[in-house]
């Protein structure tokens, strides 16, 4: 569903189609999400790997090559030791390999920054926006980003403790679970002042999320 708008004002789409992704192309859209349900042996790898690994943080910086074959592994070295022996090992990095295609098809990508956490915390807790072109976010596990529909919020005082003081009573929405989500920052030709406003979620006690970002950096 799109959500209405003035003409001019940043607004955004969500579907359960892939093609939805297409909307970030879009001038006036700063979100576009893909709702999707994530495939049986992808959630008994992240149930595993929720069970199994107490810290995982990779990040790494991938050259994207035109001449990549659709069974090239995408090594990320925390999972490819004892975890890759975990139910759904393959099926979580297909799944991995599949989103880097596709963002870097979309935005026609040279060199993209992958991140991989296992966040028990809040890892930007303040209203912000992004200072990239675009970012690709997806949680594996727990709730996505939290992020507000434009106008909500004054953008003078984005990612400053002055924010806070304007933040009680805004309508906020949140990622769900397997959801891909492109999220619009400053960066991206003609967007200054339109990036989207969005924010790590709260974290339930005994709680952890799983969640892959990847920054389109060239």
């Amino acid at each position: 569903m799109r959500f209405a708008h003035d003409p001019g004002v940043p607004t955004w789409f969500q579907a359960d189609r892939i093609e939805s992704l297409l909307e970030i192309l879009r001038d006036e859209v700063n979100l576009a999400v893909w709702q999707r349900p994530l495939a049986p042996p992808v959630q008994a790898f992240v149930s595993a790997l929720l069970q199994h690994s107490g810290q995982l943080a990779e990040a790494h910086t991938l050259e994207v090559r035109k001449d990549r074959q659709d069974d090239t592994p995408v090594v990320i070295p925390r999972l490819a030791g004892a975890m890759s022996q975990l139910e759904g090992y393959t099926e979580f990095i297909a799944d991995v390999a599949y989103l880097i295609d596709a963002f870097a098809s979309l935005v026609d990508a040279q060199l993209i920054g992958l991140r991989l956490r296992l966040l028990d915390q809040d890892m930007c807790p303040r209203w912000h926006v992004d200072h990239v072109p675009v970012r690709l976010v997806s949680s594996y596990a727990g709730p996505g980003s939290e992020w507000l529909e434009e106008g909500q919020l004054p953008r003078e005082y984005l990612g400053g403790p002055g924010i806070d003081r304007y933040s009680r009573g805004v309508s906020s929405q949140i990622l769900g679970v397997g959801d891909v989500a492109l999220l619009k920052g400053e960066r991206w030709q003609g967007n200054v002042g339109r990036g989207l406003i969005h924010r790590s979620p709260a974290v339930a006690e005994g709680e952890r999320r799983l969640l892959l970002t990847l920054d389109w950096l060239k």
